[in-house]
């Protein structure tokens, strides 16, 4: 993974956030929605995947993280993979790019991340406050494995709440490098395996 010395100091844990994406993306996209997927008809644009690792420059406190802080980005990765198989590669991530149906977005959504038992420290979830975009402005947010404990295969889940109610819920399923080595490789990070 491309790491800046900041992250490599202070986390593990790599929710990304970003409150643009790049140009010309339309809204009211709900495409990639799975039938498994949970998205409220508040959200007018919904897109999950696979994503390669991106420098960060600011980070977040998120006390209900293992890190204690979140990463953010200026600009949304695009997706390597609109699928929800994930292969447990360092500097993989996956996640959601969503955006309200309203033209503005929302501040303060807990977003959760229920996952398999990380490492040693038997954390089967984690959560952090983020933003959900605009129609014509979505942002995204995603969980990157910045270390080997990350790596748990398994059922990821990542919902976005506000006020006790769910915006979104999706699952993604990470499973071995040489289940999918084709994504595995696409980032180049696949020599980074521990």
């Amino acid at each position: 993974m491309k790491k800046m010395c900041l992250t490599r100091t202070r986390s593990a844990f790599a929710l990304y956030l970003a409150a643009t994406l790049a140009a010309g993306m339309a809204w009211g996209n709900v495409a990639s929605a799975e039938e498994d997927d949970f998205v409220s008809t508040e959200v007018g644009f919904f897109e999950a995947g696979v994503i390669c690792a991106q420098a960060s420059n600011v980070v977040r406190d998120a006390p209900d993280t293992l890190a204690g802080s979140t990463h953010v980005i200026e600009d949304a990765p695009p997706f390597v993979s609109e699928g929800r198989i994930v292969p447990a590669v360092l500097g993989i991530g996956f996640g959601v790019r969503s955006g309200l149906a309203t033209e503005f977005g929302q501040d303060g959504v807990l977003m959760t991340i229920t996952h398999p038992p990380l490492g040693g420290s038997g954390v089967t979830q984690q959560s952090f406050i983020s933003n959900i975009g605009s129609s014509t402005a979505p942002s995204v947010t995603f969980y990157q494995f910045d270390y080997g404990y990350e790596l748990a295969l398994g059922e990821w889940v990542m919902t976005a709440s506000r006020d006790g109610d769910t915006l979104y819920e999706t699952t993604f399923t990470v499973v071995s490098p040489s289940a999918l080595p084709d994504l595995a490789g696409v980032c180049g990070y696949l020599d980074l395996l521990s």
